[in-house]
């Protein structure tokens, strides 16, 4: 009997998906393997979700139960201790839900990741923001190993395709919603508008209705999620999608087998009866991986299995639940743990070969949120870079490019791609003033809607001023003063205008003439390693608008441009 604790929050929706699988997996591969010799005796330990709990839970079934592996635990942030655990033990501590980088199967040989390391993405992350030509991206992620696992990874990535994370912003695992919603108002006024989210089921479910009610799953922002949201870490982040309009995430690319297929009915058949009163969930990831994993496992005890060497060499020490020391050493866990790491075959999630240590991706999905479903706009590998379709036999260069990918649908329901950069809000709009003259509607255009009052503007100025912004790699808010008097007609000549406005003494030309000076500083400081295209957007609008209105002074006198012969 091959003893196996499984250290797993079972009452969460998770846990429960989790449970189904494993029971399957039991099931069937004996079922498949009547003759075999040996049987996975699965102990279940339920511990909260804290790393204290886990690790107690872990050292009663090596020290009560003598168990020859642990499956789990649960989140990254309790297998730290529990793989030390392990390793004393000499016990393979096996996870397929553990997937922070920080823990490595290379650092603790007794560690074994039936999961894809984080890490693996941030190519997918790096490739996608490259394509879209974004420089700057705020890093949204939550304060936990898994969370903070990631982030050294995506800096140097980014680095890789010329863009940093110009600022971070750390999210308590159980804050409250005030706290959030204070942080959002901090993100609105940032100049970036690129939000990449690296946050478990739970909190990423509130962070986003949260964010969707300030205002901010709108046109100019573009949100990025990693994997941790988009494989259904939890089966209720469905009910989510409807605050995630237009966001783009990463996910491993698992194909739809017709093994995968059959699977997923039979699950539902067995989730509906073990949970008559819950809605039936979504099939995650981490249940297919669970499914593998003993699957493995069992084949792997199978091997290894020495009736001579089946329990543990315990210490001449008293037993202290506080002296780790009187942990004994299993004899079976060294062969049990080569068995598993020979293991190759082909799971429900594609190959399933552990020689390293761990699971290995092929390819991500790179998808979109639009309505309630993911669109699948592009794939992304190591060797390819990103392609609109999986190819894996086909050899092309490297690349990363928006026509790369499918058009997708951007929050605000807008095809058109966020620029990633504004003013912030809490600054003024540039101010442009404009005149109020008759005979020159074909430069520029003041028309007044006769319910609301609203202008419009058109014209070959406006067009040109329009194109100009269109350039930068960047928005700018802006705002058009027409020179005119209460009744819409002209103050005066547009020297007088200019004059003016050299004087300071309009008032509401003041924010168009200190923009000038103030705001060009802001921008060529504000994005050091962006210094130069900076400046040299910003004159090129700065003279396109001084062009443009010497372009309306001189031209008064010509009669082919004021319609006349």
């Amino acid at each position: 009997m091959i003893r196996v604790g499984l250290v797993f929050g079972m009452n969460s929706p998770m846990g429960k998906v989790v449970e189904s699988c494993i029971s399957m997996a039991h099931s069937e591969f004996y079922g498949a393997h009547p003759d075999y010799r040996t049987r996975l005796s699965l102990l279940v330990g339920n511990p909260n979700d804290n790393a204290v709990d886990a690790a107690s839970t872990v050292l009663d079934l090596m020290e009560n139960e003598e168990v020859h592996a642990i499956l789990g635990p649960k989140w990254s942030s309790q297998a730290k201790f529990v793989i030390n655990l392990g390793e004393k033990a000499q016990v393979p501590i096996i996870s397929f839900s553990a997937t922070s980088p920080s823990l490595s199967p290379m650092q603790s040989h007794y560690f074994v990741r039936t999961a894809y390391d984080d890490s693996s993405q941030v190519g997918a992350l790096a490739a996608v923001v490259q394509a879209y030509g974004w420089r700057e991206i705020t890093l949204v992620y939550e304060d936990t190993e898994y969370g903070n696992g990631l982030v050294p990874y995506l800096v140097d990535a980014f680095q890789e395709v010329d863009a940093r994370i110009s600022y971070r912003s750390v999210i308590p695992l159980f804050t409250e919603n005030i706290d959030i919603v204070k942080e959002l108002n901090n993100l609105l006024t940032r100049q970036t508008r690129v939000f990449l989210v690296h946050m478990t089921a739970g909190i990423g479910s509130r962070f986003f209705a949260l964010a969707r009610d300030a205002g901010m799953m709108s046109e100019e922002f573009a949100w990025i999620v990693t994997d941790g949201l988009s494989s259904l870490l939890d089966p209720f982040i469905s009910k989510a999608l409807d605050s995630m309009e237009g966001v783009l995430g990463v996910r491993p690319h698992v194909p739809l087998s017709e093994s995968r297929r059959n699977f997923e009915e039979r699950w539902r058949k067995l989730y509906a009866e073990r949970n008559p009163h819950d809605e039936i969930a979504d099939l995650s990831l981490f249940g297919l991986w669970a499914y593998d994993t003993v699957t493995a496992l069992a084949l792997a005890g199978e091997m290894a299995w020495d009736p001579a060497k089946s329990r543990y060499l315990k210490p001449n020490t008293s037993r202290n639940k506080l002296n780790f020391s009187s942990i004994g050493i299993s004899e079976m866990g060294p062969k049990l743990l080569d068995k598993i790491l020979s293991i190759k075959s082909q799971g429900l999630t594609g190959e399933f070969n552990l020689s390293s240590g761990a699971l290995h991706p092929i390819a991500f999905e790179i998808f979109n949120v639009v309505g309630q479903n993911e669109k699948t706009i592009g794939y992304w590998t190591l060797a390819q870079g990103l392609s609109p379709e999986l190819n894996l036999s086909r050899r092309e260069v490297y690349k990363a490019s928006a026509n790369d990918l499918k058009p997708p649908t951007w929050p605000g329901d807008t095809l058109k791609p966020p620029k990633g950069w504004v003013m912030p809000i809490s600054e003024n709009k540039l101010r442009i003033g404009v005149p109020k003259k008759d005979g020159f509607d074909e430069f520029f255009k003041i028309e007044w809607d006769p319910h609301t009052g609203v202008p419009s503007y058109s014209g070959f100025a406006h067009d040109m001023f329009m194109a100009v912004l269109d350039t930068l790699p960047f928005a700018i808010p802006y705002k058009y003063i027409p020179y005119m008097n209460e009744s819409r007609q002209s103050a005066g000549t547009y020297d007088d205008m200019l004059f003016e406005i050299k004087l300071q003494k309009k008032t509401h030309f003041d924010s168009f003439s200190s923009y000038s000076s103030r705001s060009h500083c802001q921008l060529t400081n504000t994005l050091e390693f962006m210094q130069l295209w900076l400046t040299q957007g910003y004159t090129r609008l700065h003279c396109g608008v001084i062009c443009l209105a010497l372009t309306f002074h001189d031209h008064k006198g010509i009669p082919a441009l004021n319609g006349t012969t």
